[in-house]
C-alpha cells in the first residue's frame, strides 16, 4: 500500500486542524455543541455521507483524518461516535432509503448516531449476549424496516460504555439472531432512543465523556443494516478508535517534546540528557508506530479488503505501548504533568477511555492469535 495521503485527506486534516484548534466550550462540558457546528458548517461531517444528502461520498481515510484532528485536541465532541460507528457502517450496508432515513440530519450537526458495541466483560463480543429474536409469525430479511401490523423483532441484553447514547437520534447494537429465518449468525440492528423496554444509565469515564449502560427487554427493532454483521461494525469501530488515538498520541508527543526542549535542569535542557532522549524516542516509536498500523487498517476499510487482522494490531498497538508512552510523557514532564489545567492530563484520560473501548492489550493479543491460529 501507498501511505502517502491524498490531496483531499490533506485538506480535510488541515481544515479541521482550523475548526477543532482551541476550546469554545469549558473541558468539563459533555458536548461541545459551539465546535460540532464548526464542523458542520465546514462541511467536514458530511464527508461520507451520499451526494443526495449533500455529502462528498469520500471513505474511512477522510473520516479518519477527522477522528484524528478531533483526538489531538482532546476535542469534546460525538465524532467517534457518529462517525465511526454510525455513518461508516450505515453509508456502506443500508439501502438509500434507509440512509435517507437514519442519516438525516447528520450534515447539519442535528443528528447524533452510536453504537452499543460493549457487553460486560467483552468489549467485542463475537456472539453478542444481546439476542435479537422474531416475534411470532413474523419474517425478516436484512434490511427490513417494520411491517404493517406489528413489530418484526426486539432485541435483549446489557450493553455498556455507549457513548453519547443520552444524545444519539438512533443506536446501532450489534446481536447474536435467537430464532427465525435470518440472513446470519449476528445482526446489526437499528434502535430509537425512545424506543419501549430500554433504559439508559450514564457511568463514569476516565475522560468525563459521557458513556451510558444500556438494558434492553424487549426492546423493538426499528431496522436492520443489510450486509452488516457484528464483525463488520467492529472494525469501523476500533479503526476509528485508532484514529482518536493517533491523535491524542501525537499532540502529547509534540508538547512533550517542546517540554524537554525548553526546560532546563542543572542549566541544561532536558532534551540533552541521553536518558530523557532515549525515552522521548521511545515515544515517538509508538506514536509513528501506531499512526501507521491505523493508516493501514483504514486504508483496508476503504479499498473493500478485510481489515480485521489490521485492526487488531492497531488496536494491540493503543493499548500496550499507546499506554506506556503516555505514562513516558507524564514521567518526562514530572509534576507538571500531573496538573488538570495543563493538557496532557486531557490526552492521557481521552487514551485510557479508549484502551477500555477497544478491549485492552491483552483481549486484543488474545484475538490476534485466534486469528492467526485460524488463518485469517
Amino acid at each position: 500500500m501507498d501511505f502517502t495521503r491524498s490531496e483531499a485527506e490533506i485538506e480535510v486534516s488541515e481544515l479541521a486542524a482550523q475548526v477543532l484548534a482551541g476550546s469554545s466550550q469549558p473541558a468539563a462540558a459533555d458536548f461541545d455543541t459551539d465546535r460540532w457546528q464548526q464542523l458542520a458548517q465546514a462541511g467536514l461531517l458530511a464527508l461520507a455521507l451520499p451526494a443526495e444528502l449533500g455529502g462528498d461520498e469520500l471513505g474511512v481515510q477522510a473520516v479518519a483524518a477527522v477522528l484524528t484532528e478531533a483526538g489531538r485536541n482532546a476535542a469534546r465532541i460525538p465524532a467517534l461516535a457518529t462517525l465511526a460507528l454510525g455513518v461508516l457502517p450505515v453509508t456502506r450496508s443500508a439501502d438509500s432509503g434507509l440512509k435517507r432515513r437514519l442519516l438525516a440530519g447528520v450534515a447539519t450537526g442535528d443528528t447524533v448516531l452510536t453504537a452499543a458495541i460493549r457487553e460486560p466483560s467483552d468489549p467485542m463480543p463475537a456472539a453478542p449476549g444481546t439476542v435479537a429474536t422474531l416475534t411470532a409469525g413474523a419474517t425478516l430479511t436484512s434490511g427490513a424496516t417494520p411491517a404493517s401490523g406489528g413489530q418484526p423483532a426486539t432485541l435483549t441484553g446489557l450493553k455498556t460504555g455507549v457513548p453519547y447514547a443520552a444524545a444519539a437520534s438512533w443506536i446501532l447494537v450489534p446481536a447474536s439472531v435467537g430464532s427465525g429465518d435470518w440472513p446470519s449468525d449476528t445482526v446489526v440492528a437499528v434502535i430509537e432512543p425512545d424506543a419501549d423496554g430500554l433504559s439508559c444509565q450514564r457511568t463514569r469515564s476516565s475522560s468525563g465523556l459521557p458513556e451510558y449502560t444500556l438494558r434492553l427487554e424487549d426492546t423493538p427493532v426499528a431496522h436492520l443494516l443489510d450486509g452488516c454483521d457484528a464483525a463488520a461494525l467492529y472494525e469501523f469501530a476500533v479503526a476509528g478508535a485508532c484514529a482518536v488515538a493517533d491523535g491524542a498520541l501525537a499532540a502529547a508527543l509534540e508538547l512533550t517534546t517542546e517540554h524537554v526542549r525548553t526546560r532546563e535542569q542543572f542549566g541544561r535542557p532536558l532534551a540533552t540528557f541521553q536518558a530523557v532522549a532515549q525515552q522521548i524516542a521511545d515515544v515517538y516509536a509508538a506514536a509513528r508506530t501506531l499512526h501507521l498500523a491505523t493508516v493501514s487498517a483504514c486504508w483496508r476499510l476503504d479499498t473493500g479488503r478485510d481489515a480485521g487482522r489490521d485492526a487488531d494490531v492497531a488496536a494491540y498497538w493503543l493499548a500496550d505501548h499507546g499506554q506506556r508512552a503516555m505514562r513516558t510523557c507524564h514521567h518526562l514532564h514530572g509534576g507538571l504533568g500531573m496538573d488538570v489545567s495543563y493538557p496532557l492530563p486531557q490526552y492521557s484520560a481521552l487514551l485510557t477511555d479508549l484502551v477500555a473501548f477497544v478491549g485492552g492489550a491483552d483481549d486484543r493479543l488474545d484475538r490476534l492469535g485466534w486469528r492467526e491460529a485460524a488463518g485469517a
